[in-house]
């Protein structure tokens, strides 16, 4: 393969890789709290050997450099269960998985059997000791306050674990609702816990539609000039055969 094959190569998987990422993003406009990623490409220039014309930048190929996460929240909408908590600020609610301290938006909670405050998976909702948030059989009124402290009719409960991160781009995404971090973060100090609301999803379903009709055409496109380069080549070996 000649050099524009490769870069008509290196082109069409950055485009499978950003059609991708809008995909992700499309299946997930109903996830709570879920965040929308971007991809992020490069240009690499390799120069041209022998003599190249004045201006000739050489051969440009692209480069899947990383993914980005837009940390815009998304719209929070009432639902009066008392164990739907939303975040007005930046911060994450803690939870304890087998894997260790995981962060998440997505706070639609449910009491399990035990007692315990848990996330959609099962995962134990974590206070500010790091210790999982246990209602008693007796608290059947509980009020979760906007500095995130839990109570009920039988007094104080615990403080929710609220955290936030200096650069939330540095959290690694587990699956749609989790996050993982290197370094614990610091306690928000203003969490804005909201009761009886849900943070939806970031995403605009039209524009994510949008762009990713606009991908799937690019992506069109450059598989058409594969096509016609290989037209190309062929027709060049057929005549140098023919000479020959």
């Amino acid at each position: 393969m000649d050099s524009p094959g490769y870069i008509v190569l290196s082109r069409l998987g950055a485009q499978l890789r950003s059609t991708q990422v809008s995909a992700n993003n499309l299946a997930n406009a109903d996830t709570p709290g879920f965040r929308a990623e971007r991809a992020v490409f490069a240009e690499f220039l390799q120069p041209r050997s022998g003599g190249a014309p004045v201006g000739d930048r050489g051969a440009a190929y692209a480069i899947d450099r990383a993914t980005w996460r837009d940390t815009a929240s998304g719209s929070i909408s009432t639902t009066g269960n008392l164990f739907d908590l939303a975040l007005k600020g930046d911060g994450f609610f803690a939870v304890e998985t087998p894997r260790g301290e995981r962060y998440t938006r997505a706070g639609r909670f449910m009491l399990a059997g035990d007692g315990k405050l848990t996330d959609a998976e099962g995962n134990a909702v974590l206070d500010a000791r790091g210790t999982p948030i246990v209602l008693g059989p007796n608290d059947t009124r509980v009020e979760v306050r906007g500095d995130g402290s839990v109570r009920s009719e039988n007094g104080p409960i615990g403080q929710l674990r609220v955290v936030r991160f200096d650069d939330p781009q540095k959290l690694r995404a587990e699956g749609a609702r989790l996050y993982a971090s290197d370094e614990p973060g610091a306690p928000a100090e203003r969490p804005g816990v909201v009761q009886g609301a849900v943070e939806g999803s970031n995403v605009q379903p039209v524009v994510e539609i949008t762009t990713l009709t606009a991908q799937m055409r690019e992506f069109q496109f450059a598989t058409q000039f594969v096509e016609r380069e290989g037209e190309r080549l062929s027709s060049a070996v057929e005549r140098i055969l023919r000479r020959r």
